[in-house]
């Protein structure tokens, strides 16, 4: 079981997971409880959303709740099937991370980073952020992963990156706390993100004392 790291608290849990299993192994993992669609051939794909069921349900045990598999409401936002938690899920293989909490909405992005992000960022990221982020792919990255947990939070996909999710200026280190804000109609929303930076990849996620 290629489970990397997973932290836990009574009613919250975060966990990471690097595939090294095959299709089978992965399967046998989860059980019958879900069936990869029938519309996912990319074999890198199927891998990725069979061990996304098995991080959850590692998760899912450790908070002493049985895996019934994973469901999606209208916006496409992942739930755990028979339970009022909140889910989120990010992959970029061979990593896959996620984080269930039993009573706030929840984001999370993992990203590795690379130079496509420095070509994209004038079109996602506000004046300032881009100002703050300079040529620094990492930190790049952060702002990425951060804007992503923000819309996964929010649950919806109605947000403009540069003027919906705002993120505050930070001095990147290898782990730490961000601010972020989500401004829907003159209406925002502080949620405390926190992000670490590993050697391939970076992930962030909100933290539970949403405001």
């Amino acid at each position: 079981m290629a489970l990397e790291k997973i932290t836990m608290t009574t009613d919250r849990g975060w966990a990471l997971w690097k595939i090294d299993e095959d299709e089978e192994a992965l399967a046998a993992l989860i059980g019958n409880v879900d069936q990869i669609p029938a519309t996912i051939h990319n074999t890198k794909k199927r891998l990725e959303w069979l061990a996304g069921r098995a991080v959850v349900k590692t998760i899912m045990t450790e908070l002493g709740l049985p895996f019934k598999g994973i469901v999606k409401d209208e916006f496409g936002k992942p739930f755990p099937k028979a339970y009022d938690y909140q889910l989120s899920l990010s992959h970029s293989f061979p990593y896959v991370a996620a984080l269930v909490d039993r009573d706030i909405p929840v984001g999370i992005d993992l990203e590795q980073p690379k130079d496509k992000l420095l070509r994209v960022a004038p079109r996602v990221l506000h004046a300032n952020e881009l100002a703050d982020a300079g040529d620094d792919v990492i930190k790049h990255c952060i702002y990425w992963c951060a804007k992503e947990a923000l819309i996964k939070v929010y649950g919806k996909k109605d947000l403009t990156l540069a003027e919906n999710l705002i993120i505050g200026p930070f001095t990147r280190e290898m782990e730490g706390d961000i601010p972020g804000r989500i401004i829907v109609n003159d209406v925002e929303r502080i949620i405390p993100l926190y992000y670490q930076v590993h050697p391939n990849f970076v992930v962030v996620f909100n933290k539970r004392n949403a405001l």
